[in-house]
């Protein structure tokens, strides 16, 4: 049997979902599973809350669903109240590494070199600045950096 190199591998996008409501706790995705993605953001999330044992096994658990196990976490200490070496989210300990950048950017590592770059909204973001925040972030080739976008939706001061 030999292999049919005609057809190009289509390229393995995870679902969309930068047209659905942003309320607090929505992850907006646009997220390439490959080495060769382009763009600073691969999605953007907006926590309902500072308490990282409530907010983030849900997120974990709808990424592990579209991109298997989760290992680690990079978070920002200053946005949470605890900082926790790990978590146990679904059976499954997901290693929380800790900076105090205040950056605004989340890492998730599902294996060794595979990261995924996300802007965190801060929680006192309104609906419309958020949603605007999380669009931009996701826009194809987007090199805005975290405190710019927030800037530039009026989330924080410029």
């Amino acid at each position: 049997m030999t292999a049919d190199f005609s057809t190009p591998t289509p390229l393995l996008l995870l679902a969309d979902t930068s047209d659905q409501p942003m309320v607090p706790g929505a992850a907006v995705l646009r997220m390439e599973t490959t080495s060769s993605r382009v763009g600073l953001f691969d999605g953007a999330w907006w926590p309902r809350s500072r308490d990282i044992e409530a907010q983030l096994p849900g997120l974990v658990t709808a990424l592990t669903a579209q991109l298997g196990p989760i290992a680690r976490v990079g978070l920002d200490a200053s946005a949470w109240d605890r900082a926790p070496g790990h978590l146990v989210i679904d059976d499954r300990m997901v290693r929380i590494d800790w900076s105090a950048v205040e950056d605004h950017t989340m890492i998730i590592t599902r294996g060794p070199q595979d990261h995924f770059s996300f802007l965190v909204i801060p929680l006192e973001a309104d609906a419309a600045a958020a949603h605007a925040a999380m669009t931009m972030a996701i826009q194809d080739g987007n090199c805005t950096s975290a405190e710019q976008i927030l800037a530039d939706t009026g989330i924080l001061p410029a």
